[in-house]
């Protein structure tokens, strides 16, 4: 990251981070609650809580920032951006020293040569992106819980959260600390332990000519939809339709854990996830599909697997697999689990599970595939709590 400056660039955004939109006086509010109703008080508890959480007042500019830091401009300006926030202008004091010292870690790793820059960025960007989800996704939960379990209204529910979060905010760090560390070592687990079984089952009825040989990673891929999502939602209010996508996450995030999966994303109504092995695919797909179908509140799933090789980039993975098992949840009956050919191979020697081959299927993108609906052999499948 060469020293130097990096001339006019964008326009830029007026702040590091937009300031949070000052909530109305609540009337309603009691002083029992201990929420401050008064708009002076209240902004005084947002620029405590934003001290504390930076840990100190903005004092610095950009360009004191990136001279403190012995960088250009553009490569405080990259890594500024991979963490997710926007640009600021020359003038604005809008760093602290702790800004300092987590862009110069970054820096640090590319100038001992462990890292270069572009590694540097994602990795970056890869927390940026991460937190600023599980940021908001605490935030919502915390709002969600005073408004259902103490009948407040939201502009209450986000007051007293405000007041709550310097309570909060060390034990919520020292568990991100711990998960970050297992989450680590189960990843590690993943490449070395159980990569070996997978990459033996992958070479199961192949010649080597199939559209996704050169992808470096065997991966079962499985996508879970819920049937009858849109029309249910123009039926339901804002929060209860929040609800039930919650229940869902949460139901498929707890099934594909037990599993030994990883929940890649969340598209709304649909999850994608993976496995090392077709038989640690194929005991999750089954297991969600089962879940769907047994919940009270939620409607059922269409479930897809299909065993083959991906690419994995910036948390996401992609591929022919992928792109099929994504056409398969869409001719999958509801309560049912659809498999292509080959991952039918793959499963059809385990006494764990029946495969009932169906009539040829048209794929866009793939022509004629042979599918078939996967169930339950014997054994108790997987358990879940």
């Amino acid at each position: 990251m060469p020293a130097g400056d990096d001339g006019p660039g964008p326009a830029p955004r007026p702040s590091a981070e937009p300031a949070p939109a000052e909530v109305p006086p609540d009337t309603t509010a009691t002083s029992s609650l201990g929420i401050p109703q008064d708009p002076a008080t209240w902004t005084q508890a947002i620029s405590d809580l934003e001290e504390e959480l930076l840990g100190g007042p903005r004092t610095l500019t950009r360009r004191e920032m990136a001279g403190e830091l012995g960088v250009s401009l553009v490569s405080a300006r990259k890594l500024w951006r991979a963490l997710g926030f926007p640009n600021v202008q020359d003038g604005d004091r809008a760093f602290t020293p702790q800004d300092t010292a987590a862009i110069g870690t970054m820096i640090d790793l590319v100038r001992r040569g462990v890292l270069n820059e572009e590694t540097a960025i994602s990795l970056t960007r890869s927390i940026g992106q991460m937190t600023d989800r599980m940021v908001v996704w605490q935030i919502e939960a915390l709002v969600e819980n005073k408004i259902s379990e103490e009948g407040m209204t939201d502009p209450q529910a986000r007051r007293e959260v405000v007041r709550m979060l310097p309570e909060i905010i060390e034990p919520l760090q020292q568990v991100m600390e711990y998960s970050y560390r297992r989450q680590l070592n189960s990843a590690l687990q993943r490449l070395t332990v159980r990569v070996e079984a997978g990459l033996a089952a992958s070479a199961v009825g192949r010649d080597g000519s199939e559209d996704d040989a050169p992808l470096p990673l065997a991966r079962a891929v499985g996508f879970a939809d819920m049937v009858s999502y849109t029309s249910l939602s123009r039926q339901m209010n804002e929060r209860t339709l929040a609800q039930m996508v919650q229940r869902f996450e949460n139901k498929c995030a707890e099934i594909i854990s037990i599993g030994g999966g990883r929940l890649v994303k969340t598209v709304g109504d649909e999850v994608l996830f993976n496995a090392e092995t077709p038989e640690a695919g194929a005991q999750i797909s089954l297991a969600l599909a089962k879940a769907m179908s047994d919940d009270p509140v939620l409607p059922s799933a269409r479930v897809s697997l299909v065993w083959g090789r991906v690419l994995s980039r910036l948390g996401d993975i992609y591929g022919p697999t992928v792109n099929l098992a994504s056409r398969l949840t869409a001719l999958a009956d509801p309560g049912t689990v659809l498999v292509d050919a080959m991952t039918a191979m793959a499963l059809e020697d385990d006494e764990r599970f029946i495969l009932v081959p169906q009539p040829p299927r048209m794929v866009r993108g793939f022509g004629e595939i042979r599918p078939s609906i996967l169930m339950p052999g014997s054994g108790e499948g997987l358990v879940v709590d």
